[in-house]
């Protein structure tokens, strides 16, 4: 009978706090002394590999061996590749206005500040957002057609953002796009290609916990806040604020889907590519 061994599960969520908590409090000290707090973005996607590593040697033992590997080689490439993409982005770059006129606007001393709301609030979210991580580890169900099935829906989300992205950095690195609007490739089709593909990536992730409807109910709270954080939250809202002054914006918004990748709308009249 598949099962899933809540014991286990229970010392897990505590390593796992304990595991995402070092990783942030230790890139805070760095960020401290570089007085550098975007580095955070760098290490949101470590943090998780970190916590999927660990989950894998504490389960072992507790769950189905293959399920156990498949969920945690899935979230570290996931993780490793979206590290090694932002940091590769962020080279040469200052500080991150979202985090500037977030500290700017700290009551009291800002180093506690960016403390308690960047890198302690992160770590709780990687915790969160890693329950179906967690549950699926601890889960003695071998791998069947379910998980197949997450696991395409986990693929096609990394394929997705993996592509969005070079097409992004491919278009900003020719000069002559200099202040365009990108709207060609996956662009064409959702005006965030990479958060789409974060989203498909989580809710894989949390098919591979479904292997009862008590896991699948205790974790539903990891890809629906994901999911919340990528369009409503930090992601897609604010992106979109900073963008709104760009000429161009408007109209490729117009015409194109905010989220969901889906054909282009008619073009506005008189909307420009340029910006």
């Amino acid at each position: 009978m598949n099962s899933t061994d809540w014991g286990g599960l229970g010392v897990n969520l505590a390593a796992a706090a304990a595991t995402a908590g070092a990783v942030l409090l230790a890139t805070f000290a760095v960020a401290v002394r570089r007085g550098l707090h975007r580095i955070v973005d760098i290490v949101w996607g470590l943090a998780f590999a970190a916590v999927a590593a660990v989950t894998w040697m504490l389960s072992a033992g507790h769950g189905d061996d293959g399920r156990r590997l498949v969920v945690a080689a899935a979230t570290v490439l996931w993780g490793l590749r979206l590290s090694a993409h932002i940091a590769h982005r962020s080279r040469g770059h200052g500080e991150d206005p979202r985090y500037t006129a977030l500290l700017d606007k700290a009551p009291g001393n800002r180093t506690l500040y960016a403390l308690r709301t960047v890198h302690l609030g992160q770590a709780a979210l990687v915790w969160l957002i890693s329950l179906p991580v967690q549950a699926a580890s601890y889960s003695s169900a071998p791998l069947d057609a379910l998980a197949y099935c997450a696991l395409a829906v986990w693929a096609a989300g990394l394929a997705f953002e993996t592509v969005g992205d070079h097409q992004l950095a491919r278009f900003k690195a020719d000069p002559a796009n200099r202040g365009r609007i990108m709207d060609g490739g996956l662009w064409a089709w959702t005006r965030h290609p990479n958060y789409f593909g974060d989203g498909l990536v989580w809710w894989g992730l949390y098919l591979l916990a479904c292997t009862a409807w008590q896991p699948a109910l205790a974790v539903l709270v990891s890809p629906v806040f994901m999911t919340m954080l990528l369009t409503i939250g930090s992601g897609k809202r604010l992106l979109e604020k900073h963008m709104a002054h760009r000429p161009g914006y408007a109209e490729y918004a117009a015409r194109t889907s905010g989220f969901l990748p889906l054909p282009p709308r008619k073009a506005v009249r008189g909307g420009s590519r340029s910006a």
